[in-house]
């Protein structure tokens, strides 16, 4: 029998994971008017997205870089892989998560990633929503439910997408804390040494639940993705491990923030709000358009994989591209008023989960926990509303965008 392995905290039990969201991510209140004028000046410009936004230079700092705003653009370097290549991130999350399908191309990547998208498909992914979001949803939301105030990110948001991981994952109870600073840990590239230290112990941790889970495989995410195959083939371990380490970043994280925008900006704009709590399927395109007018995710990364003519701009093969999805979710040519969050405007598809190959693969995850999550606050928070005694949140970020408090009052149960 295989013993279930122990998760190991950072050397230093001084440091703390979360306090670099600012230096890694920014702290920008609104970086969009500086990415209107970046775009209205041309389609693609010289420089890094980073330190045009005042951040400090994070890939490969001596390479010739350059910014795509325009949307065209911006599509062809998120679907066109002959010239555009996910080479970029191996100097980032390729040092921490490993060898992830983020880093991959064509034909490898599509070869790996058939695999996981197995898992989660729409019709599988759905079944969570009531096996595991709904509980974790509701059972967090009974904890501040009499009081009738809450701080909806530090009480909520920031709590329920990661519990569904941990839940898919099934991982014991005792690790869940440690997992989760390791795993926050991995991105803070501004502390290389502890993003390393995470990405070992992680890693370590992960091989010993997949010998584990093949020995004695059950129902979680880790038993599913050891034992799936597609035509024939296994996932190698390696880029199992990988996505196991990305998990946590990839669906938590972007959840956590997906999710506390779309709340912030329904409280900002009640009348849109009260309309779905009278008509709940309008929360489907409350969703899109939070999505699109303020992803998670503002910037993507690609590689020059050719030399190339870009909107009249010569690009050398081994160029880094930084690829501003947030500057074609805002287009006035394509978004009337773009910049006005509206869930009546007309739908078109927004670039918050890339495009292409490597569209999320956990996207439809992201909108189920999302959709529960809006449900049982219409449910359980009645007269939802800012309080009037706390600041009013602040959505911030250059790279990754969320604001750091929801405080709220309600009717209390």
């Amino acid at each position: 029998m295989t013993a279930i392995p122990t998760i190991r905290e950072f050397d230093d039990p001084t440091y703390d994971p979360f306090a670099a969201d600012d230096v890694n991510f920014g702290d920008h209140l609104d970086p969009y008017p500086a990415i209107a004028q970046w775009r209205a000046t041309a389609p693609v410009i010289p420089g890094a997205y980073r330190p045009m936004m005042g951040l400090a230079a994070a890939m490969m700092p001596d390479t010739q870089s350059f910014i795509i705003v325009g949307t065209d653009e911006i599509t062809a370097a998120l679907t066109d892989t002959a010239r555009f290549s996910n080479a970029a991130y191996l100097s980032n999350i390729g040092r921490t998560f490993g060898r992830s399908i983020s880093t991959m191309d064509p034909p490898e990547h599509s070869r790996y990633r058939r695999i996981f998208q197995k898992i989660f498909l729409p019709q599988y992914v759905k079944t969570w929503g009531e096996t595991i979001v709904d509980p974790i949803v509701h059972g967090l939301m009974d904890a501040f439910r009499p009081s009738g105030r809450a701080d909806l990110i530090e009480d909520f948001t920031l709590r329920y997408p990661f519990e569904v991981i941990y839940r898919q994952l099934d991982l014991p109870a005792a690790d869940v804390r440690t997992f989760q600073r390791l795993a926050i840990g991995q991105t803070d590239y501004v502390h290389a040494e502890q993003a390393m230290e995470a990405s070992d112990k992680l890693g370590a941790y992960f091989k010993g639940l997949v010998d584990h889970r093949r020995a004695q495989p059950g129902d979680d995410l880790i038993s599913l993705l050891a034992l799936t195959e597609v035509e024939g083939e296994y996932l190698p371990e390696d880029v199992l491990i990988s996505f196991l380490r990305q998990l946590m970043n990839a669906a938590g994280d972007t959840t956590y923030r997906g999710t506390s925008v779309l709340l912030t900006a329904l409280l900002e704009n009640p009348d849109q709000f009260e309309a779905i709590r009278a008509d709940r399927s309008l929360i489907p395109q409350a969703i899109e358009e939070a999505l699109r007018w303020d992803g998670p995710v503002a910037v993507q990364s690609r590689m020059a994989a050719v030399d190339m003519e870009l909107a009249g701009v010569h690009i050398p093969a081994g160029s880094l591209l930084d690829v501003v999805a947030g500057a074609a979710n805002r287009d006035p040519a394509l978004f009337p008023d773009p910049d006005r969050f509206d869930i009546f405007r007309a739908r078109k598809p927004h670039w918050s989960f890339a495009r292409g190959p490597h569209i999320c693969v956990g996207q439809h995850l992201a909108r189920v926990e999302m959709t529960r999550a809006l449900h049982a606050i219409i449910d359980h928070l009645p007269n939802l509303r800012f309080d009037p005694e706390r600041p009013r949140p602040e959505i911030r970020g250059s790279m990754m965008r969320v604001p750091r408090h929801l405080h709220v009052c309600f009717d209390p149960a």
